[in-house]
């Protein structure tokens, strides 16, 4: 039990190092591209997609160490990372265009919430044990 919860640990504070590094770099260029006048909605679209493919190889080979299938493992961080973007979406236009709360702490306080559902969803389903026979 004390062994599992070490590897939890370990794992969250991996997670935490290349989201703090990963959305650090995406939250100025976000500010940048919104200063420069790119709608909120489309400066989030794109440096998500940046995102995705980034932290998908330091969180596959580094924070959860999977030595699974990688293709299985990106097609499933890929179909997660959409279900993200779309829950993201939905909430910048609830909160910003309908509530007018604004944009720059919106994306802040997304930011924490999004990396809590992606650290679970990528524990348990992308970087998880495999079912056994699964993966050759």
């Amino acid at each position: 039990m004390l062994a599992e919860r070490g590897v939890v640990v370990g794992q969250l504070l991996r997670y935490t190092l290349v989201g703090l590094g990963s959305n650090a770099v995406l939250y100025g260029l976000y500010l940048l591209l919104t200063w420069l006048g790119l709608g909120p909605k489309l400066a989030m679209s794109l440096l998500y997609a940046v995102g995705v493919v980034q932290t998908f190889f330091f969180n596959k080979d580094w924070t959860f160490r999977h030595g699974g299938s990688g293709s299985r493992a990106f097609q499933r961080y890929v179909l997660l990372y959409v279900l993200g973007y779309a829950i993201n979406w939905l909430l910048m236009e609830l909160l910003v265009v309908r509530l007018a709360l604004p944009h720059q702490a919106v994306m802040a306080g997304l930011l924490v919430l999004m990396a809590l559902f992606f650290f679970v969803g990528q524990k348990f389903w992308v970087f998880g044990a495999a079912p056994q026979g699964a993966e050759a």
